[in-house]
């Protein structure tokens, strides 16, 4: 008897809802590093207040991100090239 597998018996349907839940998690992630990098990019009135989205981004992941997405990114400004 061969052994079981924690979700099934190991067929591909098995291989498909594991891709997917990485996929759920790996979204989030990067999109947490794009505002990371946005967020330490930008130039703020400010360096505390850079700092501080900063560590609200690294610190909360997606909920800071979130965060700096819809609130922080109206403060900043990217530098010009």
């Amino acid at each position: 008897m061969s052994p079981v597998l924690a979700f099934g018996y190991g067929g591909p349907q098995d291989i498909s809802i594991i891709l997917f839940v990485l996929l759920l998690a790996a979204l989030p992630t990067a999109f947490w590093i794009i505002e990371l990098v946005d967020a330490a990019r930008r130039q703020f009135f400010d360096q505390t207040v850079k700092v501080v989205w900063l560590l609200v981004i690294f610190f909360t992941h997606f909920v800071g991100a979130a965060l700096y997405y819809f609130v922080g990114k109206k403060q900043g400004s990217l530098p010009s090239v």
